[in-house]
């Protein structure tokens, strides 16, 4: 029965990993090339980095109730194809800018503009495909579903460091430019040939329902995903700075071990409970910052590194799950959305304000505070589990 009943969703499921990783492999090809392309090309200091970064992120916030809402009431495909132009736009905005490199204070707006876009894109693309994959596997399958699109983008990202890296070493920032442009193409045409899925009608009283449901869950992700903020804006030029070589290997190891921890235990939130496995694997997390930040060796500081991306991968579905769990069945994609939306306020606002404080105290330290602020977690994973939520409530 199981066959029967699983194979008509394998192809769909397939296919929406597929777009997820594609699009975030050229996300990780920007990784490792924006924060030099910005600091030696463009001769801006750890500031501009973080707010790059956080441009990003801010973008992603502000999209995040759009994204999820548009995926409830038009249909995840359509989100998922509205993301894919996003990007391509985006792609086309890094290009623009190489033609401003004269003047760096226009070449870096012109940059800013194309972050902002790939952040909308990648809002629309996540929140589309996860309340697709909830759509096809119901609810028994929540964690896991959360597990492996996240599963798909990491990867993607791994990948994407040393691609990026590459590139940037061989052909410059424009071909990370041209990379983002072709690949978020090529994808469009793919999710066009996937079957849509009808919406279900949304009951006005959804939205605060939602973030009634949302907040306390929204809040413990928001601490504790700091370090893949801090990790993708600034792990890279820490590493450069200390030295150790490939700096790119930084982000590939906390990707890496994050899809290894994904796939041996994907499963775990369904099981354990989501709040139990994000106090677990939260601690995990922050202990490989801190070894990051404690580390005087290279390999101790990759160690860190994986040891971060470990942890930090199944504080997500764990805690997306609660999210879930708590909120209305028909306004899923919304409530993925706003609960996504914590994680980018959190990096929108600490990632230029890090940068900031990284030229009083150091880059190094920085992996410290954020190892602190994880921590601040904990308290909230473990009221979550001792309240759990009622059966979810399904309105209209």
């Amino acid at each position: 029965m199981s066959q029967l009943t699983a194979s008509p969703t394998d192809r769909p499921l397939l296919s929406l990993m597929a777009c997820v990783f594609t699009v975030f492999l050229l996300t990780g090809a920007a990784l490792p090339a924006l924060p030099l392309h910005i600091h030696d090309g463009l001769g801006f200091g750890p500031f501009a980095v973080g707010l790059v970064s956080g441009a990003q992120f801010a973008s992603s916030l502000l999209c995040r109730l759009w994204s999820g809402t548009i995926s409830d009431r038009r249909g995840p495909k359509f989100a998922v194809m509205a993301g894919l132009v996003m990007a391509v736009l985006a792609g086309l905005l890094y290009l623009v800018s190489l033609m401003a490199v004269g003047h760096p204070g226009l070449s870096m707006a012109i940059l800013l503009a194309g972050r902002v876009l790939l952040g909308g894109a990648e809002s629309f693309i996540m929140i589309g495909s996860q309340s697709w994959c909830l759509s096809l596997a119901g609810l028994g399958n929540v964690g896991k579903m959360i597990a492996w699109i996240g599963t798909a983008m990491f990867v993607a990202l791994a990948l994407g460091a040393p691609l990026g890296s590459f590139l940037f070493a061989n052909f410059g920032f424009a071909s990370i430019g041209l990379a983002t442009f072709v690949g978020a193409a090529v994808t469009l045409l793919l999710v066009v040939s996937i079957p849509a899925i009808k919406p279900r009608p949304q009951s006005q009283k959804a939205t605060k329902q939602v973030l009634k449901a949302v907040w306390i869950p929204g809040m413990a992700m928001a601490f504790s995903s700091l370090g893949y903020g801090i990790m993708t804006a600034f792990a890279v030029l820490l590493f450069v700075q200390r030295g150790w070589q490939p700096a790119w290997l930084s982000f590939t190891a906390f990707a890496a071990s994050l899809m290894v921890a994904r796939v041996l235990f994907g499963p775990l939130p369904d099981r354990l409970g989501g709040a139990r496995t994000a106090m677990i694997f939260i601690v995990i997390h922050s202990a490989g910052l801190a070894l990051i930040w404690l580390s005087s060796y290279a390999w101790l500081a990759f160690v860190g590194s994986a040891m971060a991306g470990f942890g930090y991968a199944l504080v997500y579905p764990g805690l997306g799950m609660e999210a879930v769990a708590r909120a209305p069945a028909d306004a899923r994609g919304l409530a993925m959305g706003v609960y996504t939306a914590f994680i980018d306020l959190a990096l929108g606002i600490f990632a230029p304000l890090l940068g900031l404080v990284a030229n009083v105290i150091g880059l190094g330290l920085i992996f410290l505070i954020a190892a602190l602020l994880a921590l601040c977690a904990v308290p909230i994973a473990m009221w979550l589990r001792s309240h759990p939520p009622h059966a979810p409530a399904v309105v209209g």
